[in-house]
């Protein structure tokens, strides 16, 4: 989601914030706001205040490629305790149900199985989704009742990576749009009869974006005072890597800026995934978002870069 500010600098890019554990995302947009001044900044996917990681903030520009940031495939590394429900399904809520039981490795093994490719999923009721217009943890923080219908989420890939002891187990996790980690330690633990709740969440990457790129707030502060912050900025077009491209002329960019559909040849677009959404590129530099119909390239996004 976007917030505009008035005045400020036209600063277009991403930055790959490495969030730490306990501020929302809302306050780390705040913060590079403030320390970059840019006229309007945007976050690529909501953190819970518990997880740290990547969190790709959107400036200027770059705010337009948001939903396409938010829908990419997402890695995580995350702690499960079991012998616990909590209502937030993590280790920042309150207790709701206890168990002494505790799991092996062979049966949390046999349990991922049914974690994998597309499943139903009810999110966390303290959760961003709406309920009739109202954010669902509103509702519960109200006193509420939440109800929340499950939904298909695809989970790549998920792996038990460690066991420190008996209450907790370490897994790493690529999921896509939806998918709530907090959610699978709910389910996982209820499958398994012990509970279950997340204990510690590190992301490590949301598309193109990597952990080993980001930088804390504290690093991002010098950068900017060192005026090294446009080295630091991700490019949109590193940003949209993983869709297809089609590199035009100038004569095309001046008439897909202006809202005018030009035609293209689908032999001309490059790169794997869905062909509909195209990025479009002038000398490298992406100057629209395109829906094509193997004939024609309609603007949806256009860049003023």
């Amino acid at each position: 989601m976007a917030a505009r500010r008035q005045g400020g600098l036209p600063v277009n890019g991403w930055l790959v914030i490495d969030k730490p554990r306990g501020i929302t995302s809302t306050a780390a947009v705040g913060a590079v706001r403030r320390l970059t001044r840019a006229r309007k900044v945007g976050h690529g996917g909501t953190l819970d205040p518990l997880a740290t990681g990547v969190l790709p903030i959107a400036l200027g520009e770059a705010t337009k490629t948001v939903p396409y940031v938010m829908a990419a495939r997402k890695a995580y590394r995350f702690t499960v305790r079991f012998g616990a429900a909590t209502a937030t399904d993590d280790a920042e809520g309150e207790v709701l149900a206890e168990s002494d039981a505790r799991p092996d490795e062979a049966a949390i093994e046999r349990a991922l199985d049914g974690f994998r490719g597309e499943i139903m999923q009810t999110p966390p009721c303290y959760a961003a989704v709406k309920i009739d217009g109202e954010r669902a943890y509103d509702v519960a923080r109200s006193g509420r009742d939440v109800r929340l219908e499950p939904r298909p989420v695809v989970v790549y890939d998920l792996r038990l990576e460690t066991r420190p002891d008996a209450d907790r187990a370490i897994f790493t996790m690529t999921c896509g749009k939806g998918a709530y980690v907090r959610a699978l330690a709910r389910d996982l633990g209820a499958l398994l009869g012990c509970f279950g709740h997340v204990e510690a969440l590190r992301r490590l990457a949301v598309g193109s974006f990597h952990v080993e790129d980001a930088v804390s707030l504290t690093t991002l502060e010098q950068l900017v005072e060192d005026d090294a912050l446009p080295q630091t900025l991700v490019s949109l077009t590193t940003a949209l890597a993983d869709i297809p491209a089609l590199a035009v002329t100038e004569p095309q960019a001046q008439r897909l800026r202006s809202g005018q559909a030009i035609r293209a040849a689908r032999r001309l677009v490059t790169g794997e995934g869905d062909a509909d959404t195209i990025r479009v590129q002038l000398a490298g530099e992406v100057v629209a978002l395109g829906r094509f119909d193997g004939e024609w390239v309609a603007p949806v996004r256009v860049f003023n870069l």
